[in-house]
């Protein structure tokens, strides 16, 4: 039987909404604010801790100035000033496995994951948190479920594991875990029954 639920953050508990209105009200294209931020070598950067969350936004932001000749500032203050909705109807499963396993979050995430979680409401709602910027590993490196499984003094096929990205699942699935695509609350609900 599982000993412990290890849940993704972004695309499972946490939603975005689109970036279309910032975009619009900038007069930028569409995809240009996520183009900048997610660039591949910049956004391994920030996830491994190597640059901090302030410095990432600062390089988005002359990125947009550059490419655009805007005031690359004010599209990112706007980006920023988000830190995305829960999906309460994932919480509420995440709330129902806390009564049989210990739950940890594992995310990619910035060093300003504190504060999304302080402002989303999430600081206390798992057993412990994981975040890439301060494990300085970054999923899908099989490391990271290798420290993580450490951490909770648990075996890989102790450990259920939920993510969005199929390629995360994938190197967890290599590393020993359960692992599950999350595509929607009630197809989680039904992973998880299967462990009840």
């Amino acid at each position: 039987m599982p000993e412990c639920l290890i849940v993704d953050l972004d695309g499972v508990i946490r939603q975005w909404g689109p970036l279309t209105a910032t975009e619009v009200r900038f007069g930028l294209p569409a995809g240009a604010v996520q183009t900048a931020a997610f660039e591949p070598s910049l956004l391994s950067a920030v996830v491994t801790g190597r640059i901090s969350d302030e410095q990432w936004r600062q390089e988005v932001s002359r990125v947009i100035s550059r490419q655009y000749e805007l005031d690359g500032d004010s599209v990112v203050a706007e980006w920023s000033a988000s830190s995305g909705s829960v999906d309460e109807r994932v919480m509420d499963l995440v709330r129902e496995a806390k009564r049989r396993w210990r739950v940890a979050l594992l995310t990619n995430a910035t060093s300003r994951l504190d504060d999304d979680l302080d402002r989303l409401g999430l600081s206390t709602a798992f057993d412990a948190i994981f975040n890439s910027s301060e494990l300085r590993v970054a999923k899908p490196d099989p490391r990271v479920f290798e420290i993580v499984c450490e951490r909770l003094e648990a075996q890989p096929p102790d450990c259920l594991f939920v993510d969005d990205s199929p390629a995360h699942v994938a190197a967890a699935e290599r590393a020993g875990l359960i692992g599950h695509v999350f595509q929607s609350p009630a197809e989680l609900e039904v992973f998880l029954a299967r462990f009840a």
